[in-house]
């Protein structure tokens, strides 16, 4: 047995940030070069109250008020956040129980960030060919704007809050419509996007708490979200093209065979470097930013989505996958949706 995507949902959060009103916050940034290095003109922001876990709950009922599944057919949740309720427990369990998804459902919780949407589509391909499962929700939820420092222009810019549902089920066909997978990890970059305090080896504190002003004029305590942004341009030049070539090699096919690229939402300067040096064609390379952000976890299913949407992908045609950041850790994917 082998799993395939069935349908994908998204939720925004209400609230927005458009470039504008962050360069009339950052004078000496002018909109036009906002723009141009990331791509994105609005962010959606979650509200005080509102947490990765509401965003993703929003996401699933508008795939259940669908109709393409009914909840209980959901025998396992998967759900993808840095932004989870509570230390303990999993939100997962609260999602299953706010879904009224049966009690015979697993569900866990993961933490992989921007490769995160890759690592659980393994992971369902994995449940579903080893028959633990055969309707599967794998969720994402990320709320990156409650780690950010209002005055941290660096960071603000760039991430959006956004909640995903992906339902994948068994393929009637007996067809593998997921994979091949290619992962990678570098653990030694794990300090180049961080939020030092808040977790067992650094409690936040009256310490941790004290702001500190940057070469650059960012403001950010060990509290917040911290990005450096050249040490992790510099990982993903390394490592995404090389692992573009892995996932073509593993599956037997050619850069000319593949009908999309779905890359991880990182920023257009980014983005665009990437494809040069891999030589993807504009036309089937995916920038689905500018009106959302970086919304990590979140990003590629989004994409997947518009991109779906707008009709220049064919029916069963064939996509590659590449999420890529915190950790440092990285994964890509060929699918047929």
């Amino acid at each position: 047995m082998h799993a395939k995507i069935a349908a994908i949902e998204y939720y925004l959060p209400e609230a927005t940030l458009e470039t504008a009103a962050l360069a009339a916050m950052y004078p000496d940034w002018k909109v036009e070069k906002l723009d141009q290095a990331s791509g994105i003109r609005t962010r959606h922001i979650a509200a005080a109250g509102e947490c990765a876990s509401d965003l993703a709950v929003a996401a699933a009922e508008k795939l259940f008020a669908s109709g393409v599944a009914t909840r209980e057919e959901i025998d396992y949740l998967l759900f993808c956040t840095e932004s989870p309720d509570y230390l303990v427990p999993a939100t997962a369990c609260l999602i299953q129980h706010r879904l009224k998804l049966s009690t015979q459902c697993g569900a866990i919780d993961y933490n992989m960030a921007h490769s995160g949407y890759v690592y659980g589509l393994g992971l369902v391909e994995g449940l579903i060919a080893s028959g633990q499962a055969r309707n599967v929700l794998l969720l994402t939820g990320e709320t990156y704007s409650k780690y950010i420092h209002e005055r941290d222009k660096s960071v603000r810019t760039i991430f959006g809050d956004a909640g995903t549902a992906t339902l994948l089920r068994v393929s009637e066909s007996g067809e593998r419509t997921l994979g091949p997978f290619v992962y990678g990890t570098d653990g030694g970059g794990a300090e180049h996007i961080m939020v030092p305090a808040g977790g067992a080896r650094q409690p936040r504190s009256a310490e941790t708490a004290i702001e500190i002003e940057d070469e650059n004029g960012n403001i950010r305590s060990a509290d917040h979200l911290r990005m450096n942004g050249a040490d992790v341009f510099s990982f993903t030049l390394s490592t995404v093209p090389a692992s573009v070539q892995r996932l073509l090699e593993s599956g037997g096919k050619s850069l000319e065979e593949v009908d999309a690229f779905v890359f991880h939402q990182s920023n257009r300067y980014m983005l665009e470097h990437l494809r040069k040096r891999i030589g993807i064609p504009p036309e089937k390379f995916v920038l689905a930013m500018e009106r959302c952000g970086n919304t990590v976890s979140s990003s590629i299913p989004i994409a997947l989505r518009e991109f779906r949407d707008s009709g220049h992908v064919p029916d069963a045609g064939l996509i590659a996958m590449v999420g890529y950041g915190a950790g440092f850790s990285w994964g890509a994917a060929l699918a047929r949706w």
